[in-house]
């Protein structure tokens, strides 16, 4: 199989070495806006460097969209007409609009898109969902998610990156549904922008919680900050009648307890999302493989995507309203 990998940066370069690595990858080609940026990721992954518009006239098998997210929609959009099974690091797009145009154009070229919400393939999350689906918690009635950066991304980022609750909640938005098989109706959000300014001029919050409320009358808090000293922790906390379970807790967890003779922090906390989730990108790389060959069915279509976009759409606008949104007010299509 040959594919193509339009995006050189930090995820690109980690994603084109998986796929270098994966048996059923014969060949990759790598693209990017800097011809410079892609040539030195070809050199260090064995793959061949191309400019972006050659991508789609290569006759290859399909193609990984890792650029900034701001070329996602168009680059989306171009392999649909090319006929190009397509890998699209999230979000589609930063807005609804244009994440429905770009889902309206792989639909009518019948395409196949698959988003990267890689929290799907870890294992740890699956087999939560593994454990409500069999209804080892009873009536699941409460959800806690978090989400904790350990340090913010450059301020350059944050006017592109769509705002704390589509660019880093959005993976707990779609991970709450995929985990629980629910669907959330409506959020109640606020954010703080207390810390550097760069948060306050680029309009973002550094910090935000959401109360939501899912389709059964169970709820779930989703909180995310870019700034937690202690390391990277994502986690995600679900509780029944029955019983209680957790991921993302284990010796790595960021987090120390006070009690007397409790578990002390770890002595080596997680850094950052790809050594965390580094397993998890692999396998959705590989599901992807197993798509285009025909394999596996779609585990994660755009219309997926959408969905998790509404909730954080929905919480940016409880931000600036002060006040409880119902998804409904939320177009889906």
């Amino acid at each position: 199989m040959r594919i193509g990998l339009i995006g050189t940066g930090r995820i690109g370069t980690f994603h084109s070495q998986a796929l270098r690595r994966h048996p059923a990858v014969d060949a990759l080609v790598v693209a990017d806006a800097d011809p410079v940026r892609a040539a030195s990721a070809a050199a260090r992954t064995g793959a061949v460097a191309a400019p972006v518009d050659e991508v789609f006239r290569l006759g290859l098998d399909a193609v990984v969209i890792t650029s900034a997210t701001a070329a996602h929609a168009e680059l989306i959009g171009r392999a649909a007409a090319a006929g190009l099974p397509a890998f699209c690091e999230k979000p589609v797009a930063l807005d609804l609009a244009g994440t429905l145009a770009a889902l309206d154009r792989v639909d009518a070229a019948g395409s196949v898109l698959q988003l990267g919400f890689m929290r799907r393939f870890d294992a740890g999350y699956a087999a939560a969902r593994a454990a409500v689906s069999a209804g080892r918690l009873g009536r699941l009635h409460t959800v806690r998610a978090v989400t904790s950066d350990p340090a913010p991304p450059p301020a350059a980022y944050l006017p592109l990156s769509g705002g704390l609750f589509r660019d880093c909640l959005i993976h707990d938005f779609d991970i709450l549904r995929w985990v629980t098989g629910r669907e959330v109706t409506e959020v109640y959000a606020t954010g703080s922008d207390a810390g550097p300014a760069m948060f306050r001029e680029a309009g973002d919050v550094s910090t935000a919680a959401a109360l939501l409320t899912l389709d059964d009358g169970s709820l779930a808090t989703a909180t995310a900050t870019r700034r937690n000293g202690a390391g990277y922790d994502v986690r995600m906390e679900l509780a029944g009648d029955l019983d209680q379970i957790a991921v993302g807790l284990d010796d790595r967890t960021p987090l120390t307890s006070v009690e007397p003779g409790g578990p002390e922090a770890p002595v080596k906390p997680w850094s950052g999302f790809l050594e965390r989730f580094a397993p998890a990108y692999e396998a959705e790389l590989d599901a992807f493989v197993r798509v285009v060959a025909g394999e596996l069915a779609n585990p994660c279509d755009g219309r997926e995507a959408l969905y998790a976009l509404r909730v954080a759409e929905a919480c940016g606008l409880s931000l600036r309203e002060r006040r409880p949104v119902a998804l409904e007010e939320i177009p889906a299509g």
